[in-house]
């Protein structure tokens, strides 16, 4: 076989796991070897319409085999998958698919508005319907699909590009991770040893696979062993703790917030949880009473630190050591190394705080088409800058401090400040702005805006989040606003956002 790359894993297993399940979606089920037809049916149809190897298809839509069948069926190819985040506004996802040159947009029918919106202007962008009858804009992916089903052997490598993942920008624009084949089968490996994934996993995806977390440690690892995932389109606690039981999930992943919820849910007590022995929480430390609460349950967690460049994992605490290293992000993968450096790049003491680097095939090599900012983000050759300070322990694990970049985490939701800042400075009256993270029970932070306004002027939440309104996703949008006289600086004049941190989060 040509294909060394992730387009070929699903040819590869059919035979491997010929009758047994592969996705189950709203009740139905699909089989591998009917994932493979529909994989190989929809890439003939997009080499039919001249997608070749290097071309960029896009998908913007929730957890639904038709994802999958995209990615499966584009890097196949030999071609590149661009997946787009639901929440955002057009603006923000038109800005992704011009700069990714896609050709190809496959969308959920629900978000046929959102996807002609976002498609306004982009020329030679053809627009196909995932799960619905189509529109005068927008073909149905039925009617598009090939007769033909046999499996197309492109020859692709691991070095060859199979995912384009924007992050939020932090200077505005969001810039393109570029994954290859190499990067997210290494991943796929450190998944496969540091969780123990095995080929009985029935893995329930809560999380949207148009995020690298859900796709990297979730989707991949489960069908490389040939597992089934049981794919949801929205989290609703209620309905998970229902799935737990009707399906003997054993494998499941979120963050702080969505165990919490979990928890929290009247039909927690009742659940049988018995069958969950692969549950995974990322994004930050998960609180003590809520690891109570599952442990009493004898379901134990592991935790993760990682991010889109690194496809995502980059560390991992098994549940041995979740109170020996309480707060830790654990030792890093196995086929990862990580580093804490000075700002010369020397290496720290243990315990001492810095920032930290990380190398292995499961890092990205570039950003697409930002040459300057592929060239910043590397150190001594091929050491990434994760823009997070931390510090290693006596024994090696890891503990994040704090974030180099300011990034806010809402969520399992990454936001850049100085994306959303732009846009409010816009109105002319407010003089500067300060996007910092807050502490917040349930969504473990939420943005808050700080500003300064021009003499004699006001203004109000409600103004700043009218005028965001339609622009940035949802979740980006400040939850409360203080006005202040003045902001506490730096020597050269730079917002202490620490400080505003200090004086606003609660105590």
């Amino acid at each position: 076989m040509q294909n060394e790359g992730l387009g070929s894993w699903i040819h590869r297993r059919r035979i491997k796991s010929r009758g047994k399940v592969a996705i189950i979606s709203a009740g139905v089920k699909l089989t591998y070897d009917e994932f493979d037809r529909n994989i190989n049916s929809l890439a003939h149809a997009l080499a039919g319409a001249g997608i070749a190897k290097g071309d960029r298809v896009a998908y913007l839509g929730e957890n639904h085999p038709v994802f999958l069948e995209v990615f499966f069926a584009t890097t196949s190819l030999g071609a590149i998958f661009v997946p787009l985040n639901t929440r955002l506004a057009a603006p923000e996802l038109h800005y992704a698919l011009e700069d990714s040159g896609s050709r190809v947009l496959v969308h959920a029918d629900a978000l046929t508005d959102l996807a002609t919106r976002s498609a306004v202007g982009i020329e030679n962008l053809r627009l196909l319907t995932a799960d619905g009858p189509g529109s005068p804009e927008s073909q149905s992916l039925a009617s598009f699909r090939s007769t033909h089903a046999e499996f197309m052997d492109t020859e692709v490598g691991e070095d060859d590009p199979a995912i384009i993942l924007y992050t939020s920008g932090t200077t505005g624009h969001p810039k393109g991770a570029l994954l290859l084949h190499r990067n997210l089968t290494w991943n796929t490996f450190n998944a496969l040893v540091d969780y123990d994934v095995t080929s009985s996993e029935m893995a329930l995806l809560i999380g949207p696979m148009f995020h690298i977390a859900a796709l990297g440690m979730g989707a991949f690892p489960v069908m490389l062993k040939g597992g089934t995932l049981i794919l949801e389109t929205a989290f609703d606690p209620g309905r998970v703790l229902e799935l737990i039981e009707e399906y003997q999930i054993t494998m499941l992943s979120g963050v702080p917030t969505t165990f919490q919820m979990l928890s929290e849910h009247p039909k927690f007590a009742a659940t049988d949880l018995s069958s969950m022995r692969n549950v995974t929480c990322g994004g930050s430390a998960m609180p003590m009473r809520v690891l109570d609460a599952y442990e009493k349950k004898g379901v134990s967690f592991t935790g993760a630190y990682g991010m889109t460049e690194t496809s995502p994992g980059a560390t991992s605490l098994s549940p041995t050591f979740t109170r020996e290293k309480a707060g830790s992000a654990g030792l890093p993968h196995f086929f990862a190394d990580l580093r804490v450096v000075h700002e010369d790049f020397s290496d720290v003491a243990v315990g001492e705080i810095g920032e930290i680097l990380i190398r292995g095939n499961n890092v990205i090599e570039e950003y697409w088409n930002r040459p300057e900012a592929s060239r910043d983000a590397f150190v001594e050759g091929d050491w990434f800058r994760s823009g997070d300070m931390g510090y290693f322990d006596e024994d090696g694990f890891l503990f994040i401090a704090d974030r180099l970049k300011d990034m806010i985490i809402s969520g399992g939701e990454n936001i850049y400040p100085a994306e959303v800042e732009q846009m409010i400075i816009e109105l002319g009256h407010i003089s500067a702005v300060a996007l910092i993270g807050i502490p917040d029970e349930k969504w473990g932070e939420v943005p808050w805006a700080v500003v300064t306004v021009v003499p004699g002027a006001s203004t109000s939440l409600d103004e700043v989040r009218a005028h965001l309104d339609g622009r940035i996703a949802r979740y980006k949008m400040p939850k409360n606003l203080i006005i202040v006289d003045e902001f506490p600086r730096t020597g050269s004049g730079k917002i202490r956002k620490a400080d505003l941190r200090k004086m606003f989060a609660p105590i």
